[in-house]
C-alpha cells in the first residue's frame, strides 16, 4: 500500500535538494565571474582603466560609505524611486478601476492609453523638466510615469478577463457593480497587481536613473554621469552595484508581500 506521507516528504526532500542545486550552481557562477574579472583585469588582458575591478570598486565602496557621501546619494535615489513606484502603482490601479467601472469611457481612451504606452517615455523627459523645472519633481514623475500606463493597461485587462460566470451569479443576487468588484473583480486580480508590483520596481528605477542623468545633482544617477565626466569608471561600478543591490531588495519585499496575500487568500 502506497504511504501518500512518505511520498510527500520524499518529494518535498527532491524539491529542497534540486533547490540547493540551483542556489550552488548561481553561487559558482557569480564567484567565477567576479574572479575571472578581477585576474583580468590584474593580469590586464582588459583595460584596468575602462572595466575596473571588483577589489577597486568595493574599495571605493568602503571608502563612500565611511565618508558618508554614498549614504546622501543613495537615500536621495531611493526616496524618489520608492516614491515614483507608489504613485505610478497606485495612479495605475485608480485608472484601471475607473475604465472597469465606465466601459463606454474604456472604449473611448483605450486606443490612446495603446498608443502612450507605445511611445518612448524617456524622450519625455525633457518635457517634464521643462514643464515641472529641473528638480526632484521631474524626477519622480520620470519615475511615475514610466509605469502607469503600462499598470493601467495589465490591471484593467486582468479585470476584463475575470470568469463572467462569477458576474453572472453576483447579478442574480442582484448585486450592485461596486459589490462585484469589491467582492469578485478585485480579488480575483490581486495575483496580477503583485506581478505588477514586481515589474515596476525595475521600471521605476529606470524611470528616476534616467532622470537624476538629465538633471539632478546628488543621486546614484548622478554619480554615474560625473564619473562617466571624469573616466571614473570605479565610480561607475560602484554606483551600479548600489543601484543592483537595493533594486533587489525592493523586487525579494515585494515577493515577501506576495507570499504572505497568497496565504490569506487561500
Amino acid at each position: 500500500m502506497i504511504n501518500h506521507d512518505d511520498l510527500h516528504t520524499q518529494y518535498l526532500r527532491q524539491h529542497k535538494q534540486k533547490n540547493q542545486k540551483v542556489r550552488v550552481m548561481q553561487i559558482l557562477i557569480f564567484v567565477t565571474f567576479i574572479s575571472v574579472w578581477e585576474v583580468s583585469s590584474r593580469l590586464q588582458w582588459i583595460d584596468p582603466l575602462l572595466f575596473s575591478a571588483p577589489s577597486r570598486i568595493l574599495s571605493l565602496l568602503y571608502e563612500q560609505m565611511v565618508t558618508g557621501a554614498l549614504w546622501l546619494h543613495a537615500s536621495v535615489t531611493l526616496f524618489e524611486t520608492i516614491l515614483g513606484f507608489l504613485l505610478g502603482t497606485i495612479t495605475g490601479i485608480l485608472l484601471a478601476s475607473s475604465l472597469w467601472w465606465f466601459p463606454f469611457a474604456a472604449k473611448v481612451l483605450e486606443p490612446f492609453l495603446v498608443v502612450f504606452n507605445a511611445m518612448p517615455k524617456i524622450a519625455i523627459g525633457p518635457i517634464l523638466i521643462v514643464g515641472l523645472g529641473p528638480n526632484i519633481a521631474s524626477i519622480i514623475a520620470m519615475g511615475m510615469l514610466i509605469s502607469v500606463i503600462l499598470t493601467t493597461m495589465i490591471i484593467y485587462t486582468a479585470f476584463k478577463e475575470v470568469d463572467p460566470n462569477y458576474l453572472t451569479v453576483m447579478k442574480t443576487f442582484s448585486a450592485s457593480r461596486k459589490q462585484m468588484f469589491q467582492h469578485v473583480v478585485y480579488p480575483a486580480t490581486i495575483p496580477v497587481m503583485i506581478s505588477t508590483l514586481k515589474m515596476n520596481v525595475g521600471l521605476a528605477w529606470v524611470g528616476v536613473i534616467v532622470g537624476e542623468f538629465l538633471v539632478s545633482k546628488q543621486g546614484l544617477g548622478y554619480l554615474i554621469i560625473y564619473g562617466f565626466q571624469v573616466f571614473n569608471f570605479n565610480l561607475v561600478f560602484m554606483s551600479l552595484l548600489v543601484i543592483a543591490v537595493l533594486a533587489t531588495v525592493m523586487y525579494l519585499l515585494i515577493e515577501y508581500l506576495e507570499k504572505h496575500v497568497t496565504r490569506f487568500h487561500t
